[in-house]
């Protein structure tokens, strides 16, 4: 008798290990990568959330490329511009609590997009909120992002952003028109 159950016991906890994984392949991304704007789109809702809102960083993941990098650029307190260069699983441990914790919105307000066969690049103005019920961004910057179709499907390169700054404040080329 004991046989049995622990043959039972051992077959459900199988077919539940089974359940989950296939559970955890359901999740289809690829509409999100299926057209420039639905991966720009994404980009921005992925990292977008109220504070203690979890990020879906398997769909984060799956927007880049393998050798991909995400580069931040400012100025450093010596007054002296240098940029970070981090792999989108850098860039999850360095922010991704702080996003979280914090909250987070970063919206796009305007988009500008060069393409040649079968690379782009987008110049992405953004402002950003720590709640989506806020009326006044607490930062606002540029996003450059840099794209490949494969044939079969968008994939996000690198992105490069600088904040602005009193000293270094968006061209109104990049603005949105009034």
């Amino acid at each position: 008798m004991k046989t049995n159950i622990f043959s039972i016991f051992f077959i459900l906890c199988l077919s539940a290990g089974n359940f989950a994984q296939e559970n955890e392949e359901a999740k289809d991304y690829s509409t999100s990568v299926e057209s420039l704007d639905a991966i720009i789109n994404s980009l921005y809702a992925v990292i977008s959330g109220e504070k203690g809102q979890e990020r879906d960083w398997d769909h984060f993941r799956f927007l880049f490329h393998a050798d991909a990098k995400l580069i931040p650029a400012g100025k450093t307190p010596e007054s002296k511009y240098q940029a970070r260069f981090l792999k989108p699983q850098d860039y999850i441990k360095t922010s991704g609590a702080w996003l979280v914790e914090n909250g987070f919105f970063e919206v796009e307000i305007k988009r500008e997009i060069q393409t040649f066969g079968s690379i782009s690049h987008v110049f992405s103005t953004y402002q950003a909120y720590r709640s989506a019920g806020e009326a006044e961004p607490f930062m606002r910057g540029i996003n450059s992002i840099q794209l490949l179709n494969d044939g079969e499907r968008w994939w996000i390169l690198n992105v490069y952003w600088t904040q602005e700054t009193p000293e270094n404040p968006i061209p109104n080329a990049y603005l949105p028109r009034n």
